[in-house]
C-alpha cells in the first residue's frame, strides 16, 4: 500500500488576517526598497538563485514592471528541480533568463587535481569549488554594476542575523540591497501562496535552502533552515563566498 506523502507545513502557512496585514506592510517596504535601488543605481541587478525568497522578488520585480535587470548563476551541479523552475519562470513571466556559467577550464582543473566531489574533504576545498562555480561567475555578472539585489533574510542563518536592508558589499565594491531582510519564513510563503508564485518542488520535500545538489539535503522538522546546506561543516562556516560579512 502506498504511504501518503508527508506535507511540509512550512510551505503552507495558515493565511490569517494578522499574517496578511503584516505581509501587506512587508510588500510595500520591499517595493519601496526596490524602486529606491533602481532610482539611485540604474544599473542595479537582481541575482536570482530561485529560492523561495528569490521567487518573491522575481514576482515583485516582473509583475510591477520595475525595470530591474535579473541574472542567475548555473554552477553545473544544480538539482533537476531548479532547472524545471527556471523554465517555469520563463514561461510564467514571458521572459528569457540571463545565466552565467563557471569557466570550463577552472572546473576541469579543479576536478583533475582534487576529484569530482572533493568539496566533502575540507572546508578549503569546498570554498574553492564555490569560488569557481559561484563567486567568479558572480563577479562577471556584476561587472559594470553599481549595486545588486539579493533575497537574503536575517533569520536564515547564524551568519546573517545582523543583515541590513542596505549594505556596502566590500567584496565587490558596490552597494547591496536585501529587500526581504526583515521578512519571516511564513511571510515569504504566504506571498507565494496568495500570488500563486512558482517555486522549487524541493521546498515541499523539506528543502528550505537549495543550492548545488551534492551540497543540499532535506532537513528534519525543527532543524535550522540552513541545516541542509553543507551539513558536514560548522554552522559558522556556511557561506559560499557570495555573501560574506561586509563593512
Amino acid at each position: 500500500m502506498l504511504r501518503p506523502a508527508v506535507i511540509n507545513p512550512a510551505t503552507r502557512p495558515e493565511i490569517t488576517p494578522t499574517l496578511e496585514a503584516a505581509l501587506s506592510v512587508r510588500i510595500a517596504a520591499a517595493l519601496d526598497a526596490l524602486r529606491a535601488a533602481k532610482a539611485e543605481f540604474p544599473s542595479v541587478a537582481f541575482a536570482n538563485s530561485f529560492g523561495a525568497e528569490d521567487m518573491v522578488l522575481t514576482d515583485l520585480i516582473l509583475t510591477h514592471g520595475l525595470g530591474i535587470d535579473m541574472f542567475s548563476l548555473d554552477t553545473g551541479r544544480l538539482p533537476p528541480e531548479t532547472y524545471t523552475l527556471m523554465a517555469d519562470v520563463e514561461a510564467r513571466y514571458s521572459t528569457r533568463l540571463k545565466v552565467f556559467f563557471p569557466e570550463t577550464t577552472a572546473v576541469e582543473d579543479y576536478v583533475r587535481e582534487h576529484g569530482i566531489n572533493a568539496f566533502y574533504g575540507s572546508v578549503e576545498r569546498r570554498k574553492a569549488c564555490c569560488r569557481i562555480r559561484k563567486v567568479e561567475p558572480l563577479k562577471r555578472a556584476l561587472t559594470g554594476r553599481e549595486a545588486w539585489i539579493t533575497g537574503l533574510r536575517a533569520a536564515q542563518s547564524a551568519t546573517r542575523t545582523e543583515l541590513a536592508l542596505r549594505e556596502h558589499d566590500a567584496s565587490f565594491g558596490i552597494a547591496k540591497f536585501n529587500p526581504l531582510a526583515a521578512w519571516s519564513e511564513p511571510e515569504v510563503w504566504a506571498y507565494i501562496r496568495i500570488h500563486n508564485v512558482p517555486y522549487n518542488a524541493l521546498h515541499d520535500q523539506f528543502y528550505p535552502s537549495i543550492g548545488c545538489a551534492p551540497c543540499t539535503r532535506a532537513i528534519a522538522v525543527g532543524e535550522d533552515i540552513r541545516a541542509g546546506r553543507w551539513w558536514w561543516e560548522d554552522a559558522s562556516l556556511k557561506e559560499c563566498g557570495l555573501h560574506v560579512k561586509t563593512s
